[in-house]
């Protein structure tokens, strides 16, 4: 059948389809156009049809207050013009008429026949469309996402009516575009929770407290569903998720308080309300004829001010959730796989261009225009690898907002109040770091909870605040991405860690450790100075596999505590794990790349600067203090390089405070290089962080100035014994 081929074919575009996706939506308003010219359509499939040309129109003409909510509209209609079409009539809805100006129309509610059985699976159809499921639940999670993220925020602000108008604008299309697809346990809870939402736009409730729970109950039961129908249609059915039945009865049995007097929403409303105008005027004002808007009309009468008007319906589109003028910027996405196989590509061409940049011929040659179109390569080889590399960081919002919500729910579990901090949540780092970090996060919010804040009756005692503060802050610093977890707690107390480290035989009970040592104990596997094991921490397994972890994106952890006053941990990362800015150093007939942000000078020695100091092994005098000089080609077995100093280039480098000199042959230059793995043949190598091709073709080793630092320092301390 025509009608029904031509139905399948624009409710994929009205899944596919954005506000902003003007081509999409006229060749929805077009199919549209030619079922309604049909001879013989039903007259209740032509109402639908009417109502959803109506519904197209005004998206596109921009007259909706939530496109986005519209569009699932549309998508419910469309679904109910298939059902016509199949032979199977859907259950009864009551389809709202949309008003020009007013929105998209409310959605339809289902009568108790369309609920889903007790134990119901999703539609056997899944699979037909899997491109449509896939884009369904990707689009599913994120705005589950931004709704936890809102929910989240509103517990502290409750009277941020945007917030609440996201979270319902979030059930509302999770609803729509799952009955089209035939999910009915996923509609039937995000109907519940629309429900819910609509009470709280309605300020009949408050989205705080037991409400609260039930919806990010109802935002976890979802994320399982959606996760559940992909695994389903890829031919890996999991078992029925559990709870939704009893989250369905919870939805549906809400005590109903006397509702509040709704907020106003109109201008003239606001203008009353704040005593700027009257309302007997604004009503006169409001009734008069002519074209313009109210706030037009309350101006062009004199009843208000251009500015009172203007500031009024500023906060009517924060009230309402109506988006200001202007479009968003489009987007598009893309596979991780391609766009991983797009930036190996461009370091590809970084390390074509250098090897042309230091071919001799290229070299050797003497004409300028020659010189000016390598150069210009250059220029854009470099830009285009930025640009690549931009495109997969992304920011930390995601991660920190999986924290908020673990530390909300580890707070209410343990019985302490918790404040939860964020900052620099627009920090960005390399995507395929984003998961990686997760586990330690997880890790050390959970001891900051557990082991770090304190009951409020010991933090009364103790002359703190009842309620506590776990801060989770991210900036870039030095090149890095620099993560902090602290809390105001009970801190650490390094004799206890020594005193346990004693008594386990991990150390010496006359060894002589600094506080940071002390500290560096806690990361030992199986470690813990916790007095009971609870089920969230206590067993001394976790903050081992935190190191390992952040130690093998080539970053650091650390440790800064005081007793009673609280703790940080800081993680330190790399910005990218694909390209860096190097200098090439020349060792023998070996050549070392070192990280320019680690590099402070280079220079060449005089031979009175130069002293051995006894247990500290061979040192030189720069601007009045003493720093440690490691030899290069004695750290790694490079034979034919420069042994005396004077007649070689000291580089004097710096890694998380420490610094040393480190003997080099000659410097040839710095550049970009691509960082390659070393491969599993031959593992983790102290001091080497990866492998680039440079330039001629030759394989340089990437160094890593804090594992050099260390190498060093341990074949120093054995001369010294």
């Amino acid at each position: 059948m025509h009608a029904e081929t031509a139905l399948n074919e624009l409710a994929a575009a009205v899944v596919a389809a954005g506000p902003t996706d003007l081509q999409e939506l006229a060749r929805v308003h077009e199919g549209l156009l030619g079922i309604q010219r049909e001879a013989g359509l039903p007259a209740e499939a032509g109402a639908l049809v009417s109502k959803a040309l109506e519904c197209v129109e005004q998206i596109i003409l921009e007259q909706c207050r939530d496109a986005n909510e519209a569009i699932a509209q549309l998508g419910e209609l469309i679904a109910k013009l298939q059902g016509l079409c199949e032979g199977r009539q859907l259950p009864e809805q009551a389809a709202p008429e949309p008003s020009a100006g007013a929105g998209a129309p409310e959605s339809p509610t289902p009568d108790a026949s369309s609920e889903p059985a007790a134990g119901a699976t999703e539609s056997s159809e899944l699979s037909a469309d899997p491109a449509l499921l896939a884009e369904f639940v990707t689009e599913s999670l994120e705005h589950l996402d931004r709704a936890e993220a809102a929910l989240l925020d509103l517990e502290s602000n409750p009277g941020n009516a945007e917030g609440i108008n996201s979270i319902f604008r979030a059930f509302h299309t999770i609803k729509g575009t799952s009955g089209f697809l035939g999910l009915s346990r996923i509609n039937a809870v995000a109907h519940k929770a629309e429900t819910l939402l609509d009470r709280a736009r309605k300020g009949e409730i408050q989205l705080a407290g037991g409400y609260a729970d039930l919806a990010l109950e109802a935002t976890d039961v979802l994320k399982r569903l959606v996760l559940q129908a992909r695994d389903s249609a890829q031919g890996n059915p999991q078992a029925e998720t559990e709870g939704v039945d009893a989250l369905l009865e919870r939805l549906d049995c809400q005590d109903e308080p006397p509702p509040r007097e709704p907020a106003p929403l109109r201008v003239g409303d606001i203008l009353v309300a704040r005593d700027q105008a009257d309302r007997a005027e604004v009503e006169r004002a409001a009734g008069q004829g002519g074209a313009g808007r109210v706030g037009e009309k309350l101006v062009r009468c004199g009843v208000a001010s251009a500015a009172q008007a203007v500031e009024a319906l500023r906060t009517q589109r924060q009230l309402t959730g109506e988006p200001a003028a202007g479009r968003a910027d489009s987007t598009l996405r893309v596979s991780m796989a391609r766009l991983d196989k797009l930036i190996d590509m461009v370091g590809e061409l970084v390390i074509a261009q250098s090897m042309l940049r230091q071919d001799p011929v290229i070299c050797e040659s003497d004409s300028q225009a020659l010189a000016r179109k390598v150069s210009q390569m250059d220029k854009i080889s470099r830009e285009l690898q930025d640009l690549t590399l931009s495109m997969r960081m992304v920011p930390l919002k995601s991660t920190f907002q999986k924290m908020a919500r673990l530390v909300r729910d580890l707070g209410r579990k343990s019985g302490k109040d918790v404040r939860f901090v964020a900052e620099g949540e627009d920090t960005e780092i390399d995507r395929n770091m984003v998961d990686a970090i997760s586990d330690p996060l997880v890790h050390m919010m959970r001891n900051a909870v557990d082991h770090g804040i304190e009951p409020p009756a010991d933090r009364e005692a103790a002359g703190k605040p009842a309620q506590g503060t776990v801060s989770l802050r991210a900036y870039h610093a030095a090149g890095k991405v620099v993560i902090e977890i602290q809390d105001d707690g009970r801190g650490i107390d390094p004799e206890r860690i020594r005193a346990k480290a004693v008594e386990r035989g991990l150390i010496d009970a006359e060894a002589q450790l600094s506080r940071a040592e002390i500290f560096d104990l806690l990361f030992l596997p199986g470690f813990s100075t916790a007095e009971k094991v609870t089920d969230v921490s206590g067993r001394g397994v976790g903050m081992d596999v935190v190191r390992k972890n952040i130690e093998a994106l080539r970053g650091r952890v650390e440790i800064a505590s005081e007793k009673g006053k609280g703790s940080v941990f800081t993680i330190r990362l790399p910005l990218t794990l694909a390209i860096i800015d190097g200098m090439l150093l020349k060792v023998g007939r070996e050549q070392y790349v070192i990280p320019t942000l680690n590099i402070e000078q280079a220079f060449r020695p005089e031979r009175e600067a130069l002293s051995t100091v006894r247990g500290q092994g061979e040192m030189v005098l720069l601007r009045g203090a003493l720093i440690p000089v490691f030899r290069l080609h004695r750290l790694f077995g490079v034979a034919g390089a420069v042994e005396d100093p004077v007649e070689g280039l000291l580089v004097v480098v710096e890694n998380e405070g420490q610094r040393c000199a480190l003997l080099a042959d000659a410097l040839l230059g710095q550049q970009q290089v691509v960082i390659k793995s070393l491969g599993r043949a031959l593992g983790d190598v102290l001091g080497v962080s990866g492998a680039a091709i440079l330039g001629d073709g030759r394989v340089g080793l990437i160094l890593d100035v804090g594992g050099v630092i260390r190498l060093a320092q341990g074949r120093t301390a054995e001369r010294a014994a």
